[in-house]
């Protein structure tokens, strides 16, 4: 197990799913974690949870005012906050496939706004907690819709996006010590996966194995060179040597895979 000693780390949108494994992953690793999400609840000891609507520019600050307080510094930020996967289905229609012609409009918003803007906004905080301190590293929750078509335009668009501002933030951040990375989680065994049981889950990941990437690069003297780069949680665990919490070693996914 990574160790993260003092770290300290936010995790935003960890309600539940992957941004919930990831605040589990980093406390087990030893950081001290803030959680936000609109309904989250307590999720374990050292994890510190907190309200936070991702889209209320009010909101948001006060996030980052409350760590500064009592932990005064920010070593790591997991944008993991998202919008647009709830109402799948409208009036008994599975729209999230429709093409883009037919898609609500309320999915852009939430992608874009509830996704790719919140952060932005986050990292425009964290970055003035790291930049003085010349370290940090940010990470942002992408997919692979980035860089083929999946199911729906504006999902792509928005992936596109986040991984877009990934290497334009690496650029400018690089100067100041503070590294920035889009990751790419596999078939993740979260709460929806598992209800739906549909999916083969031989080579899936849990939620924990994304925290344990994520520590694994918070700690690594050499972060920088996976800076403004897409990488894979099961690549990271190769390069870095650990497993995922049962153990198991998941083949990283390729473009061809999805």
């Amino acid at each position: 197990m990574t160790s993260l000693g003092e770290q300290v780390a936010l995790v935003t949108g960890a309600s539940r799913g992957v941004g919930r494994g990831v605040a589990l992953g980093l406390a087990a690793a030893g950081a001290r974690v803030f959680a936000t999400g609109r309904t989250i609840a307590d999720l374990a000891p050292g994890i510190t949870a907190m309200s936070c609507d991702h889209t209320d520019d009010a909101a948001v600050p006060e996030v980052f005012r409350r760590i500064h307080e009592s932990a005064g510094r920010l070593d790591v930020l997991v944008n993991v906050a998202w919008g647009g996967y709830e109402r799948m289905v409208e009036d008994g229609r599975f729209t999230f496939g429709a093409p883009f012609w037919e898609q609500p409009a309320w999915r852009w918003d939430a992608m874009m706004t509830a996704g790719v803007r919140a952060a932005f906004v986050a990292s425009q905080h964290a970055a003035r907690m790291m930049v003085p301190a010349r370290r940090g590293l940010i990470v942002n929750i992408s997919f692979w819709a980035a860089q083929k078509y999946i199911a729906n335009t504006l999902y792509g668009v928005a992936k596109a996006a986040t991984d877009k501002m990934t290497a334009d933030m690496a650029h400018e951040l690089k100067p100041h010590g503070v590294t920035v990375v889009s990751l790419y989680p596999g078939l993740v065994r979260t709460e929806l996966v598992l209800a739906a049981g549909v999916f083969d889950l031989s080579n899936s990941e849990s939620p924990e194995f994304i925290g344990r990437a994520i520590a694994a690069m918070a700690v690594d003297p050499d972060a920088q060179r996976w800076n403004g780069q897409i990488v894979t949680a099961a690549a990271m665990a190769l390069d870095y040597g650990f497993a995922d919490i049962d153990g198991k070693q998941p083949r990283p996914l390729t473009e061809a895979d999805i």
